[in-house]
């Protein structure tokens, strides 16, 4: 209970109240410009330098145990074509533009890895099975959501053209 107001309420009631200290101090305007163009950055880096620390700490489990990630990597490959292939599919009958098709399937399939990894590690510690099962998802993702881009690419005749405005 200690670990989740430290990690997850603490960050939550300082944000929101920054942000409403920022935007009173400068300005809405100045707060979407310029303090988030900043802050976008530094949220990518810390990610980054999260998923580093994990693979460092889950490097020899990952190499020592291929069955075993084997296992977990199945049905995150299986899920995120099911989500995926369900999404994509529905978006015909419902006669979505590609544009609007491709990305839904794509966010619908996705697993937010980010809030995994952050929920598994403040939850279970970096040296969890949950952790390894993180990392692992991360490791499959990439390259099933790579595959599923390329699929999208190759299937968007199938889906009506959104119409385009003149520029």
């Amino acid at each position: 209970l200690l670990s989740i107001a430290i990690y997850v309420a603490l960050p939550l009631v300082a944000g929101y109240l920054s942000r409403k200290w920022l935007i009173q101090a400068q300005g809405e305007a100045w707060f979407r410009e310029k303090f988030l163009h900043v802050l976008t950055p530094i949220t990518i880096i810390a990610l980054l330098i999260t998923l580093v620390l994990l693979f460092s700490f889950k490097g020899e489990v990952i190499l020592g145990n291929p069955l075993t990630i084997l296992w977990i990597a199945i049905p995150l490959f299986i899920q995120t074509n099911l989500i995926f292939w369900l999404g994509y599919w529905w978006s015909r009958p419902l006669k979505l533009s590609y544009e609007d098709a491709a990305p839904s399937a794509m966010i619908g399939a996705s697993n937010h890895f980010e809030v995994a990894i952050a929920t598994a590690t403040m939850l279970f510690g970096l040296s969890s099975g949950a952790a390894l099962a993180t990392v692992v998802g991360v490791l499959i993702e990439v390259p099933v959501m790579l595959m599923l881009v390329k699929i999208c690419l190759a299937t968007r005749h199938w889906f009506p053209a959104e119409e385009r405005l003149p520029a």
